[in-house]
């Protein structure tokens, strides 16, 4: 499967080495080019227990590059999944601007596609997000529908520094492990 990986954060950088060491193709989009050129040149942008190993193997098998080109990402992808941070306001509620603004760009693909499009969110996000945020941004951008023209599913973040390889590959709920068997 083509996916493009919205952030490449900690969760983000974690996820698509995992799906490409899995013989997914994937690329993950990120607006700073520092990380961009370490993730394309085999290094990983954060330090995490052997993850510069998987990133170096998945980048020299082709499986997995990084680009500040949104647009091209989903239009050269089946699924695009979300893992922006979501920092927290000084109130504590959660800053939903980084999601928003890749909805937008994502949306904004979407309206240029002729085939179905998933788009998955692994961002910390409260309930409700999805439907009161994400899949308004989504339809607005796109002119095209949630549930017809696109898919969005949730697929939350369970992932421990120090662990989060080991973790990815072994999801604490059944659930989870579903949503990883059909991405497969």
């Amino acid at each position: 499967m083509r996916i493009s990986i919205f952030g490449m954060g900690y969760v983000g950088c974690v996820s698509g080495a995992c799906l490409a060491e899995m013989g997914h193709r994937v690329v993950g989009v990120e607006p700073n080019p520092v990380k961009v050129s370490l993730i394309n040149s085999g290094k990983s942008p954060i330090v995490e227990k052997d993850l510069d190993t998987l990133i170096e193997k998945a980048v020299k098998a082709g499986n997995f590059s990084a680009t500040e080109d949104w647009r091209q990402a989903v239009e050269n992808s089946d699924l695009a999944i979300v893992c922006v941070g979501t920092p927290s306001h000084s109130s504590g509620s959660i800053d939903l601007r980084f999601v928003h603004r890749v909805c937008e760009q994502i949306g904004q693909a979407l309206a240029q596609r002729n085939t179905f499009f998933t788009v998955v969110i692994r961002s910390t996000v409260l309930p409700g997000t999805v439907e009161q945020t994400v899949i308004p941004v989504l339809e607005e951008h796109s002119g095209r529908k949630a549930g017809v023209d696109f898919g969005v599913c949730m697929n939350p973040e369970f992932l421990r520094e120090g662990t989060s390889i080991y973790d990815f590959h072994n999801p604490p709920q059944n659930g989870h492990r579903r949503i990883e068997s059909e991405i497969r």
